[in-house]
């Protein structure tokens, strides 16, 4: 299929595009909104990436495509972005998080309950590391009872890798979540209601982590850590097939695919709320959230401090 690619503000797109590619699909040209980049970037990043054009708005790339990948670091302009594209019929990849409140999730849920074609989400939600522990023999491996994800940086941006690797070790359907407090970092209390748990640690540390987990079973204790360099390839091979119709199913429903969002979400509140047990159904789209553009203006502060 044809891609456009929508933003260039982090370094998914120059290690997506090589990937696309090798699957099989042409990326026809891109356009990018200037949040984090200066004027004249985006041809360059063209030029380098031998992406033929570069479009001067989304009105103008989207008869142009089949699918939009959209990775802009301010999330809260994802849904405004890809509102052009789902209009239009396009599909949609929507890079990590989702969004960072209830309303532009209520959104999404809405787009493809009509029939919009819109996946994405961390890649952690599909790492090969999970995918191959799950493979194994249920009686053998036994049921994740206890499962702690970790990981660095911050709380949202890339504390929603750890909320979604949780999701694919012990599916979606939690029934609380409480923030247990904050040393270093903040540690988090997913509670499922049949008595498993899952656990958070997320947030700023000294030095770099990776992406870890701990999975306690009736039968074994398993370690493990992601290997980034497969990350992308695991989620692309997963997403890219639906998004260019060769299969109509898509790899994980929209309900289940926002619900590490929502956890994140119900943990914010929890922790400005005295670490009260947040239920998902009290969540409502007049909570705060999570600020994308305050993340934008910090991050484009650290790439460019002068």
């Amino acid at each position: 299929m044809r891609i456009g690619v929508v933003d260039l503000d982090t370094s998914h797109p120059e290690n997506w595009i090589p990937i696309e590619r090798d699957l099989g699909h042409e990326v026809v040209g891109l356009w990018d909104g200037g949040s984090i980049h200066p004027v004249g970037y985006a041809e360059k990043f063209a030029e380098e990436h031998k992406i033929p054009k570069v479009y001067p708005s989304l009105e103008a790339m989207v008869d142009q495509v089949d699918c939009a990948v959209i990775h802009g670091c301010d999330w809260d302009t994802h849904i405004d972005k890809a509102r052009v594209f789902v209009e239009a019929g396009k599909g949609i990849l929507l890079d990590k998080p989702l969004a960072g409140n209830l309303g532009d999730l209520n959104q999404l849920k809405a787009w493809t309950a009509t029939g919009a074609r819109i996946t994405g989400g961390s890649s952690l939600r599909f790492c090969a590391e999970t995918r191959d522990w799950l493979a194994s023999p249920l009686e053998k491996r036994g049921t994740p009872q206890t499962v702690v994800c970790g990981c660095g940086v911050d709380e949202f941006n890339y504390g929603i890798h750890a909320y979604s690797m949780l999701a694919g070790i012990m599916g979606t359907g939690a029934a609380s979540i409480r923030h247990l407090g904050k040393s270093v970092q903040r540690r988090i209390q997913i509670d499922y209601g049949d008595g498993r748990t899952g656990l958070i640690v997320i947030g700023e540390t000294a030095k770099w982590l990776p992406f870890y987990t701990t999975i306690v079973t009736q039968n074994q204790v398993a370690y493990f850590k992601a290997d980034a360099k497969k990350l992308y390839r695991s989620q692309l091979e997963a997403v890219l097939p639906y998004l260019s119709g060769e299969t109509e199913e898509p790899p994980i429903a929209m309900d289940e695919l926002i619900e590490p969002e929502l956890w994140a979400l119900a943990a914010r509140r929890s922790w400005t709320e005295g670490d009260r047990a947040v239920e998902l159904s009290e969540l409502t789209e007049e909570d705060d959230g999570y600020d994308g553009a305050e993340f934008a203006d910090e991050y484009r502060k650290s790439k460019y401090p002068s």
